[in-house]
């Protein structure tokens, strides 16, 4: 199942992240780079990307984080979750409403995460997590 929790539209390369992340001190905001050393991804940049999580980690201030990051254009193109997080989903929200701008922010089931996760290129839409590339296209609905 694929629940939508902020609607949009985002496609590009896959990031999963092997652990839950603090946007809050844990990616500069400036170049989408995730700046935790002790993060298994550290050195990667989130943005443009769809980035595959289970949640986030740490405090409400991630929420701003992310809405600078939307207004700066280094957040990522689209968030899909395991777990609903609403620090994530409120960042989406407030920067949809303050800048015009969609994160779609989108939750899966178990099943589905693992196979997001895997994919090389994904788009984000309502409602579905699609594959994309240059010859494999699979679709998931909620």
């Amino acid at each position: 199942m694929v629940t939508t929790l902020v609607a949009g539209y985002g496609r590009g390369p896959v990031l999963r992240l092997d652990e839950p992340l603090s946007f809050w001190g844990g990616v500069d905001t400036a170049t989408g780079v995730i700046v935790d050393r002790h993060h298994p991804q550290a050195g990667e940049t989130v943005t443009a990307k769809v980035l595959v999580m289970a949640h986030s980690r740490g405090s409400s201030s991630t929420s701003s984080v992310i809405a600078e990051m939307v207004r700066a254009e280094t957040a990522p193109a689209a968030v899909v979750l395991l777990d609903r997080d609403p620090v994530i989903v409120l960042g989406a929200v407030v920067a949809r409403e303050l800048y015009g701008r969609a994160m779609p922010v989108v939750v899966v089931d178990a099943d589905r995460y693992e196979r997001v996760a895997a994919f090389r290129f994904a788009e984000v839409l309502p409602g579905a997590v699609r594959e994309v590339g240059h010859t494999i296209s699979s679709e998931m609905h909620g």
